[in-house]
């Protein structure tokens, strides 16, 4: 039987559609994340990197076909670029970030969980002097609160993208990065681990990156 091309099209579409596999992802931020499968956003935090205290957890589920890469941004509440929160008062500091995520599949079974497999990169990190937190009037880019930023590397979440000079994330301990709101409701399995850059203070924009296979 001869096919036309709308029907050869239709065929490749539902069985592209019939391999995926839907999965289970669980994210807690502090203080916001977006996800990427294969360099296209399937999450992102509820709550707007705008709101100065968010610490809250998300679940959700995603399909993909496996083998995917995974992309994630992550990101610590600043006020401006001097990384600063609470300016002008007497709570003026910097904040510290952490992001823990775990994904399943259909089974159940771990597929991919937060740990120092993934490959990161710090795009904003401020301030460059930590001794910026104790300034009467702090500027960005000026003295002590210097910073430095750059935009996201084209295609950074896509599965061919070069990240073999990005670091490996750094892990974190409950003490050190103090979740709280939303952490504790889910059961996070015993391999996933916080992760960040590696200042948990100044790294206040990362990107991070891990195969699936």
């Amino acid at each position: 039987m001869r096919r036309t091309l709308p029907t050869i099209l239709a065929t490749c579409l539902l069985g592209s559609i019939a391999t995926a596999e839907t999965y289970s992802a669980d994210v807690w931020a502090d203080n916001w994340f977006a996800l990427h499968v294969n360099g296209t956003e399937v999450a992102h935090d509820s709550v707007p990197i705008t709101t100065e205290r968010s610490f809250n957890a998300e679940s959700f589920t995603f399909q993909a076909d496996a083998p995917f890469t995974l992309g994630l941004i992550a990101k610590d509440f600043k006020e401006n670029d001097t990384g600063l929160e609470y300016i002008g008062t007497r709570r003026q500091q910097m904040g510290d970030g952490g992001l823990i995520l775990q994904i399943r599949n259909a089974a159940g079974e771990a597929v991919a969980v937060s740990n120092s497999d993934w490959s990161c990169l710090v795009i904003h990190e401020a301030p460059l002097n930590k001794s910026c937190a104790k300034s009467r009037d702090p500027i960005a880019g000026q003295g002590d609160c210097a910073f430095t930023a750059s935009a996201e590397p084209q295609d950074w979440g896509t599965p061919d993208f070069d990240d073999t000079y990005w670091a490996a994330a750094n892990e974190y301990s409950e003490r050190e990065v103090r979740p709280k709101h939303g952490y504790d409701r889910i059961n996070w399995d015993k391999t996933a681990r916080l992760i960040w850059g590696p200042d948990l203070e100044t790294n206040n924009t990362v990107l991070c990156r891990l195969s699936v296979e």
